[in-house]
């Protein structure tokens, strides 16, 4: 009879040792709390660097329409419009409407 009690405890331990070789719960937990803290550091500093290299090419633009015109009264002897810049393909559409859109203080 103590045979028998045996046999499933046996088996038991037999199964048991093949379940260690996988993560347990609490060990997927604690991996997906590290990942979730690590997300949480580094998503608001690669924001914070896009709005940086953002306004560092704008202010680049700017420079750039700031020397276009000043070429252009360098050749003409007198102060362009913006009509002028865009059209005599001193400076696109595109430069010019930022340079327009820059904040006040860059005048």
């Amino acid at each position: 009879m103590s045979t028998l009690l045996n046999q499933p405890i046996r088996a038991f331990k037999k199964r048991k040792g093949d379940l260690k070789k996988g993560f347990t719960l609490v060990e997927m937990l604690i991996v997906l709390l590290v990942v979730s803290v690590l997300i949480l550091l580094f998503v608001p500093n690669m924001a914070q660097q896009r709005e940086t290299i953002d306004d560092k090419g704008n202010a680049a633009i700017v420079q750039v329409v700031e020397t276009q015109i000043e070429l252009f009264r360098l050749e003409n002897n007198r102060a362009p419009n913006a009509n002028e810049l865009v059209d005599r393909n001193y400076v696109s559409a595109e430069q010019y409407q930022i340079y327009q859109n820059r904040p006040s203080g860059n005048e």
